[in-house]
């Protein structure tokens, strides 16, 4: 994907947001990265700990029809108008938080909504992930990054990658110089359709 593609007209991007506290460090850092998209580019930030979400409940073998609340809904409906999904977690335990975890949990409940087209028509959409962290090496995020990409590599996805910053200490981020620059071309970034590990081996060996 060409930086034209990714932030070009009719695009749209919803930011959500899955820290346990406002403000925090991986907002920031997402804050900074959508700064610089172009105006013309809407955006919408969702703060997953001002939503009354239950905890998601696996109803895809049970008899009755699942049918979403009106905050799910809401929840449901914004995420398929944007085309570009950004998943703005602090790295805990090495993975994603609880609230985002769930947040992507609902969508195994969207793909089992009666009529949906859920995966369908989030094919050819981008995921991208920002991240805050404690730790200086990086590497250390790469639980999180994987269980993105193999997410967006589910649903047919594009997959931008994850922005990543250090940072503990509530706003330490800012002190965090590359981490600010790459947030300030990081949707300019090559977005390519999103392969499980096994499918770029058989692409590689032509099996």
């Amino acid at each position: 994907m060409t930086p034209d593609a990714a932030t070009g007209p009719g695009r749209s991007f919803l930011f959500v947001l899955g820290s346990s506290r406002p403000d925090g460090n991986s907002e920031i850092l997402a804050r900074e990265a959508a700064a610089h998209l172009p105006a013309s580019v809407p955006q919408r930030w969702v703060d997953l700990n001002r939503l009354d979400l239950p905890d998601f409940q696996d109803g895809r073998h049970e008899d009755e029809d699942h049918r979403p609340g009106e905050v799910e809904e809401e929840l449901r409906r914004a995420t398929r108008e944007a085309t570009d999904i950004v998943i703005v977690s602090p790295l805990y335990w090495y993975t994603l938080s609880a609230q985002t975890k769930r947040y992507l949990d609902y969508w195994s409940g969207w793909l089992n909504v009666p009529g949906s087209d859920f995966k369908q028509h989030m094919a050819g959409r981008t995921l991208w992930g920002v991240t805050a962290m404690a730790h200086d090496e990086h590497v250390v995020a790469d639980g999180l990054t994987t269980a993105l990409h193999n997410s967006a590599a589910y649903l047919r996805m594009r997959f931008g990658g994850v922005l990543l910053g250090t940072a503990s200490r509530p706003g330490r981020i800012r002190a965090d110089e590359p981490a600010l620059t790459r947030a300030r071309t990081f949707f300019e970034n090559d977005a390519p359709p999103a392969l499980f590990a096994y499918e770029k081996e058989e692409a590689l060996t032509g099996a």
